[in-house]
C-alpha cells in the first residue's frame, strides 16, 4: 500500500503508545484506508526516521507533537522539508495548542491544528485529497467535538500493542477545577463519552488478552455514578487478572466507591494522587481547591483496608513554595504511607495562566523543552537544582521499591538537624550520593547498593552487621542474585544467594507490573 497520509509521533519509550494518534485514525472514515499509522521512539536517530516517512511516498504527515518531542520532531521536519518540499506537514497536540505562533517547530510546518483534532484533521486531509482545497490559515482551529460522536479507537490497538504496550483509555475528556498550572484548567466542563459504548470497547480489548488498562481522565472519582460502574465492570472480570490505573481527586473518595475497591484483590488497582502541594496559600494562590483533612483521611482507608497502590504527585517550584515548605509536604505526604512519591518540577505548559504570578513571584523559566522552572522569589536556581537530584534519587532507591529496607536504616537514623524529618534525612542522602554520581544518569543496580553501604557505614555510623543485613535483603530478596563482594563479611567467602518467591509467580495470572509488585512484596513480607 502507498498511503497518502501518514500518522506519526514520537513516543518517550517503546512501550508507550499513542492514544491521540489512534483517535485521529480512527475518525479518518473512508481515508483511513489510505492512512498509515507508524510510532518512533526519541530513541531513533531523525534520519533514519525521515527515511522510514519518505519510503511511503506519502502526500500529508501527520505530527503528534508533546513537550518531550518537540526538538526531536523539529528536527525531523527540517529533514522532510529539505528532501521533499511539497510534503504536507500537519502539526497538532498540547504543545503547538497554544501560544505557537513564534514556535520553530510551527514555522517549519506547513499547518497546525489547534486543541482537540478528532474531526479536525480529517476535513483537512479530505479537503485536500479530494478537491486540492487548503486552508486560509496556517493555524486551525474549531469547536470542541462532541465526545459522544467521536468514533472510537481501541479497535486500532494491535495485537502486538495489547502485548507490549501501554493501553491507554477515557470514559471521559476535561476537568471541573482550575488548578493553574495544568492545561485542564482551560477546560470549559467533563464531557462523557456513551458509558455502554465505552463498556463494550473495553470488553473487546479484554477478549483481545490485554490486561492492563491505564485511564488517562483527569477526574476518575468525579462521578460516583460512572465510577462505580467501571470499577463494578473490572470487578467482574479481575480474576483474569487484570490492572487498573486511576487518576483520582485525592479528597473525594465516597462510600459507593471505597466498598467496591475493598474487593479488589491487592495489586490489581493504581491510583495516582495529585497532591501538588501542602502549602494552603500555595494551594489557593495557583487556584487549586482541596481539604487536607480529607486527604488523610482518604489515605488511611486506602493504605489500611485496601490493596491499592497509591501513587502520590508533588511538585516543586510552585509561586510563594520555599524548600522549607515544600520539605513540610514532603513529611506531610510521606506519612500519610503512599506506595510511590513522585516528585515533579514545576512546567509552565503553553497556555496555562500559571503564567500571571511570573512577576510577582520571580517565576523564572528554561526557554527549551520541558519549560521547568529555574528560579522563583523563594527558590532560588541551586535549591531547585537540588530538589531535582533528590527526585531523582528517591526516584531510584524509594519509588522503584528495590531498597526498603536500606531506607528504613537511614529514615530511623538520627538527624543532624535534631528532628525526624524525612525530607531531610534523604535530603542528606541525596547530596551525598550527587557527589558520588555527578552524571545522574545509567547508575546500575549494584553501584546504588555499593553507594548505599559507603553512606550507611561512614556518614550514619550504622553497624556493618545491620547494614549489611539490610543491603543483601533488598539486592537479593526479590530474585536470585549473588552476593557483591563487598557485602561480604571479611571470614565469610563463600557464596551465596538468596531467592523468595513472588506474588506473580504463586499467581500466574495477576498482571500487576514489576514496580508496583515489589511495594506489595516488600509491604506483605
Amino acid at each position: 500500500m502507498n498511503p497518502k497520509i501518514i500518522l506519526t509521533t514520537l513516543n518517550a519509550k517503546y512501550h508507550h503508545s499513542s492514544f491521540g494518534l489512534r483517535y485521529l485514525f480512527a475518525n479518518l472514515k473512508e481515508l483511513r484506508e489510505s492512512t498509515q499509522l507508524i510510532e518512533f521512539t526519541l530513541s531513533q536517530n531523525p534520519r533514519d526516521i525521515a527515511e522510514a516517512i519518505l519510503t511511503y511516498n506519502a502526500k500529508i504527515v501527520g505530527f503528534g507533537i508533546y513537550i518531550w518531542n518537540t526538538e526531536q520532531s523539529l528536527k525531523i521536519i527540517s529533514i522532510l522539508k529539505k528532501i521533499k518540499p511539497q510534503l504536507l506537514i500537519v502539526l497538532g497536540g498540547p504543545e503547538v495548542s497554544y501560544e505557537s505562533e513564534n514556535q520553530s517547530i510551527c514555522q517549519a510546518a506547513d499547518f497546525i491544528i489547534q486543541g482537540e483534532a478528532d474531526f479536525l484533521f480529517y476535513e483537512f486531509c479530505r479537503n485536500f485529497l479530494t478537491d486540492s482545497k487548503l486552508p486560509s490559515k496556517k493555524w486551525i482551529s474549531g469547536i470542541l467535538p462532541n465526545v459522544k460522536e467521536i468514533a472510537s479507537p481501541y479497535s486500532y490497538y494491535t495485537e502486538n500493542d495489547i502485548r507490549h504496550r501501554v493501553i491507554y483509555v477515557e470514559a471521559s475528556r476535561g476537568c471541573p477545577y482550575k488548578c493553574e498550572y495544568c492545561l485542564s484548567s482551560l477546560d470549559k466542563s467533563v464531557r462523557n463519552f456513551d458509558l455502554d459504548s465505552f463498556m463494550t470497547d473495553m470488553n473487546e480489548l479484554i477478549q483481545r488478552g490485554a490486561k492492563q488498562f491505564k485511564f488517562v481522565d483527569r477526574t476518575f472519582n468525579l462521578s460516583i455514578s460512572t465510577s462505580t460502574q467501571i470499577l463494578k465492570f473490572f470487578l467482574d472480570r479481575i480474576s483474569i487478572g487484570l490492572f487498573l490505573h486511576f487518576e483520582m481527586v485525592p479528597d473525594r473518595l465516597p462510600l459507593e466507591i471505597r466498598e467496591l475497591i475493598q474487593k479488589f484483590p491487592p495489586g490489581s488497582l493504581q491510583f495516582e494522587i495529585g497532591i501538588q502541594t501542602w502549602n494552603p496559600e500555595v494551594s489557593q494562590r495557583v487556584s487549586r481547591k482541596q481539604d487536607l483533612v480529607k486527604i488523610q483521611e482518604n489515605f488511611k482507608f486506602l493504605t489500611q483496608e485496601t490493596g491499592v497502590h497509591i501513587h502520590a504527585d508533588l511538585i516543586a517550584g510552585l509561586p510563594g513554595e520555599s524548600l522549607e515548605s515544600f520539605a513540610n509536604g514532603f513529611d506531610a505526604i510521606s506519612l500519610l504511607n503512599p506506595h510511590e512519591i513522585q516528585l515533579g518540577i514545576l512546567k509552565r505548559l503553553k497556555g496555562t495562566p500559571i503564567i500571571r504570578h511570573n512577576e510577582e513571584w520571580a517565576m523564572i523559566y528554561q526557554d527549551d523543552p520541558p519549560f521547568q522552572i529555574l528560579q522563583t522569589k523563594t527558590m532560588n536556581f541551586e535549591t531547585i537544582q537540588k530538589i531535582g537530584r533528590f527526585a531523582q534519587f528517591w526516584n531510584l532507591y524509594a519509588n522503584s521499591g528495590n531498597f526498603k529496607n536500606t531506607l528504613n536504616l537511614i529514615k530511623a537514623a538520627p538527624n543532624a538537624l535534631g528532628n525526624s524529618s524525612w525530607f531531610w534525612k534523604f535530603f542528606r542522602f541525596s547530596e551525598y550520593l550527587s557527589n558520588r554520581h555527578p552524571q545522574g544518569n545509567g547508575i546500575s543496580l549494584i553501584h546504588l547498593v555499593e553507594s548505599a553501604w559507603i553512606f550507611l557505614i561512614d556518614h550514619l555510623n550504622i553497624s556493618d552487621e545491620f547494614a549489611r543485613s539490610a543491603l543483601i535483603q533488598d539486592y537479593t530478596g526479590k530474585i536470585k542474585r549473588d552476593i557483591p563482594s563487598f557485602l561480604r563479611p571479611a571470614q565469610k567467602k563463600t557464596r551465596k544467594t538468596y531467592k523468595s518467591t513472588t506474588n506473580q509467580e504463586k499467581n500466574p495470572l495477576l498482571h500487576t507490573p514489576q514496580r508496583q509488585m515489589r511495594h506489595l512484596i516488600t509491604n506483605s513480607s
